[in-house]
């Protein structure tokens, strides 16, 4: 990566993926590992109300919430915490550190769900891009 060059969105945004926001928790799971996912978007009428992440699941689990009548609704962050699709990887990384999350969804110019980021894609493509400056040092050595 040349200096100046951004490091675009779609390099590390996966599909977003989605639950209603009355689905129960064990659909939740079932989601969550069949689409081998650990963010969804919970809806309401179709729309995004809110966020709910692998870790709320095992903590409602932790502390004995029913699975098969606890629902989305009941677990999710009604906060979606939102980017631009034309924001670059590291000020999505900003905005992360801000928030003190993990994950973000990424929207279109009119508000629309398009992908999600999560730190981890983050730090693999960090990781890939340290590799090639370090294969350019050594060929230079």
């Amino acid at each position: 990566m040349a200096q100046g060059q951004s490091l675009p969105v779609e390099d590390v945004s996966r599909d977003v993926v989605s639950i209603p926001g009355n689905a129960p928790l064990d659909q939740v799971a079932e989601t969550m590992y069949s689409e081998d996912v650990g963010f969804l978007v919970v809806t309401h009428e179709g729309e995004p109300a809110g966020a709910l992440t692998d870790r709320q699941v095992a903590l409602s689990l932790r502390n004995e919430a029913d699975p098969s009548s606890t629902t989305a609704n009941e677990l999710m962050t009604p906060d979606l915490v939102t980017v631009d699709r034309d924001m670059d990887v590291l000020r999505i990384l900003q905005q992360m550190k801000l928030e003190e999350i993990r994950r973000v969804l990424v929207v279109d110019d009119d508000g629309d769900p398009v992908s999600v980021v999560s730190l981890d894609d983050v730090l693999v493509l960090l990781g890939e891009e340290m590799g090639d400056i370090a294969d350019l040092i050594e060929a230079q050595v």
